[in-house]
């Protein structure tokens, strides 16, 4: 899926020429010609990147800045006529990630966009993704903090070996596991001529979540056993 940038400026021919030269570098483009509008698009839509025009109409860049810093961290570039240090300064400390003096090339604009870009996959690939906390499936609900399965809104009792099968189960819906697997996480220990205690155990778990138990866990014949989706 393409990224998003937003390009914000009040002069439609600069909106035109950065958004030729970005969607002809695979980038979804949104436009905005005021301030206000910008704040708007910034809040309420997925923005990758944001090339923000100082002077606006309704209210300026540095406004729009200083507000979108209250609560989002997406990455800015300063588009301005005004190329003096202190403008610069001021833009770069209420949050601008980096800035562009106008007149400028379009093809400068877009090398900015594609280095924060990278700079943004950088920080996705940096941070270790965590397991959500609170699983999903069907009428299933299942928090692995509080070690707790529901089942329409309702607690299900679960032994330790049943709460280790459902939370594998959820974490991958639709993928079939074999007896083994299921087995060797369940009592988290080798498997060895352990089929009858996995029958046992998915006959259990269907009963436990009630009218839907059958159509929830399905069995797939020589293979093993799936959580449907």
């Amino acid at each position: 899926m393409p990224y998003t940038i937003l390009v914000a400026d009040d002069e439609r021919d600069i909106r035109s020429v950065l958004r030729l030269y970005l969607e002809d570098a695979g980038y979804n483009v949104v436009e905005a010609a005021d301030g206000k509008q910008a704040l708007d698009v910034l809040l309420t839509q997925p923005v990758d990147v944001c090339l923000l025009d100082i002077m606006m109409p309704e209210m300026d860049g540095y406004q729009v800045l200083k507000r979108l810093r209250e609560t989002s961290d997406v990455p800015v570039i300063v588009v301005s006529a005004k190329g003096q240090d202190p403008e610069k300064i001021l833009g770069l400390n209420l949050g601008a990630d980096d800035y562009m003096v106008k007149p400028f090339n379009p093809l400068e604009a877009v090398a900015r966009v594609n280095t924060n870009i990278r700079r943004l996959k950088g920080m996705a690939a940096a941070q270790p993704k965590r397991p959500a906390k609170v699983l999903r499936c069907r009428n299933l609900e299942l928090d692995q903090e509080a070690c707790a399965l529901t089942c329409n809104g309702e607690p299900v009792e679960l032994t330790s070996v049943e709460y280790r099968i459902m939370a594998m189960f959820m974490q991958h819906p639709g993928r079939v596991f074999t007896k083994q697997q299921i087995y060797e996480c369940g009592w988290d220990e080798d498997y060895v001529a352990a089929e009858n205690s996995v029958m046992v155990c998915m006959s259990r778990l269907r009963s436990k979540l009630g009218d839907d138990g059958q159509e929830a866990i399905k069995t797939i014949r020589g293979l093993g056993y799936r959580l449907e989706k």
